[in-house]
C-alpha cells in the first residue's frame, strides 16, 4: 500500500532533535537534518546536515552533507558540502570539507583539508623539492633604484 520512498523523511527537514536539556553519547545514523541542542558524544552518520545550536556541546565524529556549528564541538568532521562555524562557534579537530565559511568571531582550531569533489589537487613542486632537496639557496637583493 505505501511504497518505502513515501515513508522516508525528506533530507532537508529536521528528522532528530537532541534538545537543550538532553545528553545522549552513542551513535546516530539518520536520514534527515540533525540538530542538536544539548550535549552529545559519539558518533554522528547521515547523507542529510548537521546543526549544533548555541546551546549544542559535541564531542564526536561527525559525517555529513552540511554541518553548521553555533555551539562547540570537538573531534573530527567529514564534510561532502560545507563547514559553516558561525560566530558563536568553537570548532576544534581535523576537518575534512569542500567548502568553509567562518563567521566573524567564531573559533577553529586544528586541522583543515579541502578539496572539490571533482578536481584531484596535485602540488606545484616536485616531491623533492617539497622535502628540500635539491633546492639552492637565493640571495635576497635590493631593488635597484
Amino acid at each position: 500500500m505505501f511504497k518505502k520512498d513515501q515513508l522516508e523523511a525528506p533530507s532537508d527537514k529536521v528528522n532528530t532533535v537532541i534538545g537543550k536539556d538532553t545528553s545522549f553519547k552513542g551513535t546516530i545514523q539518520a536520514k534527515g537534518l540533525i540538530r542538536i541542542d544539548g550535549d552529545m558524544e559519539g558518533e554522528i552518520i547521515t547523507p542529510g546536515d548537521v546543526v549544533i545550536g548555541e546551546s549544542g556541546r559535541v564531542a564526536a565524529n561527525i559525517k555529513g552533507r552540511n554541518v553548521a556549528v553555533a555551539g562547540r564541538f570537538e573531534g573530527n568532521l567529514d564534510v561532502e558540502g560545507k563547514l559553516e562555524i558561525r560566530s558563536t562557534g568553537i570548532v576544534i579537530g581535523e576537518v575534512k570539507t569542500n567548502g568553509l565559511l567562518v563567521d566573524d568571531g567564531a573559533i577553529f582550531s586544528g586541522d583543515v583539508e579541502m578539496k572539490r569533489k571533482d578536481q584531484a589537487i596535485k602540488p606545484i613542486l616536485k616531491t623533492d623539492a617539497v622535502a628540500g632537496k635539491g633546492l639552492k639557496e637565493t640571495e635576497i637583493k635590493e631593488p635597484v633604484k
